[in-house]
């Protein structure tokens, strides 16, 4: 008899195998929510409604540091590199990312995985500690937006929440904050107000160098198991890792196909070869051991930027039955 699992995750061409069921994790009956990541993600971590969830890699750290329910396995289902996702004010001055120091930068939130990677790379890369700035959090396009979870943060370490009413898009089109760290493109930007730019651009030129740099391809959501879930089938953690690998793998097969377009990308193929030759055939992967020192980076700037309680080493993260092969 299947173990009935309920797993809220985005829709991505990475997990559609598994959504439309041609991938089965053995020994479970698969019901996939498809629901956009800050509802899941405020919907699990506020009250584990779900058995398995897509999850912040940043909330997962802070949770597990302070005893939340949890347990990952090493799939990641979401990575972005994040340079793209700093904006500025054309009234802040800001022309280079030294300058955003002294400055009001807004955020959705201070714990947010994107917004975690953007300050430890300006720190580690362009000389902006963390506790350098002022932050204002706030709802990107809606009012009222909290912290899913609580923080205690570092007395250096200044965030004061927006009014009531207003909304950090609008904020920096009026130059009422220099800049914003953001995993979304705020509509500012996109209707094209001309007070705000990326910081980074061309941000896929910024992108590419770091990583040759650096090695990082910044991993943003991890796949948890509700802790409770987990004790009572520990094998669920494998079957569930094993199936996300197999979808992936079928995701992989054929995407620089050009006898028929899978997707409205008419260059898709020479994108694929280009990404490929820059990042490595296996730039998606998942398990613990290709991914030891991005995971090692993000934990390091978790604890420096007040989040975590204590620094995590990347094995601790995981179930340990996704940790380990069995050789014949």
């Amino acid at each position: 008899m299947s173990v009935p699992i309920t797993l809220a995750c985005e829709r991505y061409d990475r997990t559609e195998a598994l959504r439309d069921g041609r991938v089965r994790p053995a020994g479970v009956d698969l019901t996939y929510l498809p629901q956009q990541v800050e509802e899941t993600f405020f919907r699990m971590a506020r009250f584990q409604e779900f058995d398995a969830a897509e999850m912040s890699l940043s909330s997962y750290v802070v949770g597990l540091t302070r005893g939340a329910p949890f347990i990952a396995l090493p799939v990641f289902p979401s990575r972005l590199f994040r340079h793209s996702g700093i904006y500025v004010s054309a009234d802040s001055g800001i022309t280079d990312p030294s300058d955003l120091r002294g400055k009001q930068v807004g955020v959705a939130e201070y714990q947010l995985t994107a917004n975690v990677w953007i300050r430890g790379m300006l720190a580690d890369e362009h000389d902006v500690p963390v506790e350098s700035v002022t932050y204002r959090t706030g709802g990107l396009h809606q009012a009222g937006r909290v912290e899913k979870l609580k923080v205690d943060l570092p007395p250096d370490v200044r965030v004061t929440p927006i009014g009531p009413q207003q909304t950090l898009s609008d904020m920096l089109a009026s130059g009422e904050i220099d800049a914003l760290y953001t995993p979304r493109t705020p509509a500012s930007f996109t209707r094209g107000d001309s007070g705000v730019r990326r910081l980074f651009e061309p941000s896929g030129t910024a992108e590419e160098e770091y990583f040759r740099r650096t090695g990082i391809f910044p991993i943003m959501h991890v796949v948890v198991l509700r802790r409770d879930v987990y004790e009572r089938n520990r094998w669920l953690a494998r079957s569930l890792y094993d199936a996300f690998v197999a979808a992936k793998l079928q995701c992989e097969q054929g995407m620089d196909e050009t006898a028929a377009a899978r997707y409205m990308l008419p260059w898709l193929h020479d994108e694929v070869a280009r990404t490929r030759a820059v990042l490595g055939d296996d730039y998606w992967s998942y398990g613990l051991d290709r991914n030891v020192e991005v995971l090692r980076t993000f934990l390091r700037y978790s604890h420096d930027q007040g989040l975590a309680a204590r620094k995590l080493e990347p094995e601790e993260l995981f179930a340990p039955e996704t940790l380990e092969t069995t050789l014949v």
